[in-house]
């Protein structure tokens, strides 16, 4: 449990530290919520869809979770190409401890960004309309932030090349953001299109948090998504678990 922790705190320390990482990470959030929020407001209304606002900050939300969450991966790559990591695998310690301790440490961080997000939301005219709901939507973000600092984690340990990670998660993210419906409604799209956001995981996370927030009626409903979400959060700890076992520092 002490190297939980420990590895849990070093990755927050390493956030706080740096502020220009805080600060740089909020550019692509805040730019799709002016850009796209605004630009496409009075297109949203007069299709008779209410306020696009209040329908893209859930999304943009977990876009935020989802980037800092998946390229937590890279801290690993960098801590294996300085040596860090081989100093923490020698030690008498579980590997699985220490790959808990990293994801959580990720989660939290991923988790934190969505919140500062969320604040950026309120003062660009986002309203949550449940404020009951908001626990709920907490445990959403955080639900995310752990599925996919994971699968980060896990396809880190399998790869040495930081330029290689970064290709795979481009290649990766933004299928994953761009198909989840938090930038359109996922209702009456091509059959096609409907089967691939339903196999995308951010696609439940988009609509639990827009449900929390918004108290909307939800696509795949509420049970639906908290249960997709768990699942896939247990598979792919398991999965990382494997792939960081393996791992040669």
């Amino acid at each position: 449990m002490n190297v939980i922790y420990i590895m849990w705190l070093r990755q927050l320390k390493k956030y706080f530290r740096s502020k220009s990482r805080i600060i740089g990470s909020l550019g692509q959030p805040l730019l799709f919520l002016l850009a796209f929020g605004f630009g496409f407001g009075a297109i949203f209304k007069k299709a008779g869809a209410g306020n696009y606002m209040q329908f893209l900050a859930p999304g943009i939300i977990l876009m935020s979770v989802l980037f800092t969450a998946i390229f937590s991966g890279i801290d690993l790559i960098w801590d294996r190409q300085f040596g860090f990591l081989k100093e923490t695998m020698v030690a008498p310690v579980s590997r699985l401890q220490i790959m808990l301790g990293k994801t959580l440490g990720g989660a939290t961080v991923a988790a934190i960004q969505g919140v500062i997000v969320f604040v950026l939301t309120l003062l660009v005219g986002f309203r949550p309309h449940n404020l009951i709901l908001l626990p709920l939507g907490a445990l959403v973000v955080f639900l995310v932030a752990i599925l996919f600092t994971s699968l980060g984690i896990g396809l880190a340990s399998t790869m040495e090349d930081m330029q290689g990670f970064q290709l795979i998660m481009n290649f990766l993210v933004m299928p994953i953001f761009f198909l989840s419906g938090a930038l359109f409604p996922l209702e009456g799209l091509p059959r096609v299109m409907d089967v691939i956001a339903s196999l995308d995981p951010l696609s439940y996370g988009v609509d639990g948090l827009r449900y929390s927030f918004l108290g909307s009626e939800s696509v795949f409903g509420m049970t639906t998504d908290m249960l997709v979400l768990s699942v896939l959060t247990v598979l792919l700890l398991g999965l990382g678990s494997r792939l960081f076992e393996r791992i040669q520092a």
